[in-house]
């Protein structure tokens, strides 16, 4: 039986799940309760939350209560421009149902400025970087229903494993497992350098 994921599990002992990373175009810096604002401006495109179970999220008073949460897990990171600091939106670390020790990565959205380009792939990249120096692969969690998530997904190098029940932050659903292998990752990363 997988185990249920809740908001206050530990994930890998020696990984720093708000690290702050750089990369060329963008930065991830730990989640603030000052980015309310600028990550509501991001989220309240109903375009965003299109392929997502939550089409609401975009009102705002359903957005709060989910950045309170995204806020209060302590893994959250905002994704920044590294040209002027704005924020574009965020993803967060998790751990994953299938391995108590383990390391997702989810609970990821962009404005729409920065969708089918370079920004997914360099925000997922520099998570990716970070939790492969501790784990030898990495989870994400995807509602069967979001095509462009799993897109986006598959370009990482990711394998769909499984898809059916799981349980992430309480609540039940349909979830497509997908996973990065490590070995994968950096081949990947050696032919594209």
């Amino acid at each position: 039986m997988v185990r249920p994921f809740f908001m206050d599990d530990v994930m890998h002992p020696a990984f720093d799940p708000q690290p702050t990373l750089t990369g060329a175009t963008l930065g991830m810096r730990p989640l603030h309760g000052d980015d309310l604002g600028p990550l509501y401006d991001v989220a309240k495109d109903p375009a965003v939350w299109a392929g997502h179970p939550a089409k609401d999220r975009h009102q705002q008073a359903v957005f709060a209560p989910y950045f309170d949460m995204l806020l209060a897990s302590k893994t959250t990171l905002a994704a920044t421009l590294a040209s002027t600091g704005q924020v574009i939106g965020c993803s967060r670390y998790y751990t994953p149902p299938q391995q108590g020790d383990g390391i997702s990565i989810g609970y990821t959205f962009l404005g729409r400025d920065w969708w089918g380009g370079a920004s997914n792939l360099e925000m997922k990249s520099l998570m990716l970087s970070a939790a492969f120096a501790h784990v030898d692969q990495v989870w994400l969690h995807i509602d069967p229903a979001n095509i462009r998530s799993q897109r986006a997904t598959a370009k990482l190098g990711a394998t769909l494993v499984s898809e059916g029940a799981l349980q992430l932050n309480g609540k039940d659903g349909i979830w497509q497992s997908w996973v990065v292998e490590r070995d994968v990752w950096e081949q990947r990363t050696v032919v594209k350098t």
